[in-house]
């Protein structure tokens, strides 16, 4: 195998969010007298920290944003989270990369409990030795300090040593966040297209390699 620890982002990489994320993000909007009916523009929200969108996308401050944090999750937490897809291929993967001895772990902006709550859902938890990602209370949310958490809890020796990382561990995801928080923790990178960045998002977020499809990514992985 090329690497050992694969870390694998979840929403655009392992399934597609996109009705349960942006129906989430309108009834939000929807509190604050925001009125959005074509979902598809919402779809930017699938991938960054959602407080980080709401301040960007929508001028909100920090406590606006919070609030809007919030109210998503009202809808999320008991149904949007279910609105959801696995794309095809992706447990097959999962099985064969497991069955060659890689270890597999997820990395998700996604608060760690609603990603535990999917992976179970679809009956991938048990192809994955850790499951991490944001924090309920915000102090862990950037890509990056995902990122790390997943390393640390791994056990992954040295870091940030550039010749032992590259060889050992890499993040795949679909987002430049996904890219940018690989390199900022010292470990490769693989996009994805089937998700929501672009090419060219991911070419100029630095991404190592880049695949189109499920079978292009299993032959560079095994």
């Amino acid at each position: 195998m090329r690497w050992r620890y694969l870390l694998f982002d979840l929403d655009g990489t392992l399934t597609d969010p996109m009705l349960g994320i942006t129906r989430s993000v309108q009834y939000a909007l929807r509190r604050f007298g925001i009125e959005v009916d074509d979902l598809r523009t919402l779809c930017r929200f699938i991938g960054p920290p959602l407080k980080e969108s709401f301040r960007d996308f929508y001028g909100m401050d920090d406590e606006q944003a919070a609030r809007a944090v919030a109210l998503t999750r009202e809808y999320f937490a008991p149904r949007g989270i279910f609105e959801n897809r696995l794309y095809e291929g992706i447990p097959e993967l999962l099985t064969e990369l497991q069955a060659a001895g890689c270890m597999l772990a997820m990395a998700t902006s996604k608060p760690e409990p609603f990603a535990r709550q999917i992976a179970e859902h679809f009956h991938l938890a048990d192809r994955f030795t850790l499951i991490g990602g944001a924090t309920m209370d915000g102090t862990r949310t950037a890509k990056r300090d995902v990122v790390r958490h997943v390393l640390d809890a791994l056990g992954v020796e040295d870091p940030t040593a550039a010749e032992a990382m590259p060889s050992a561990a890499v993040m795949i995801g679909d987002r430049r966040y996904d890219i940018e928080g690989a390199a900022a923790e010292g470990i490769a990178s693989i996009g994805v297209l089937w998700g929501y960045g672009s090419l060219e998002e991911l070419a100029a977020a630095g991404a190592g390699q880049i695949v189109g499809t499920i079978p292009e990514l299993r032959a560079l992985l095994l």
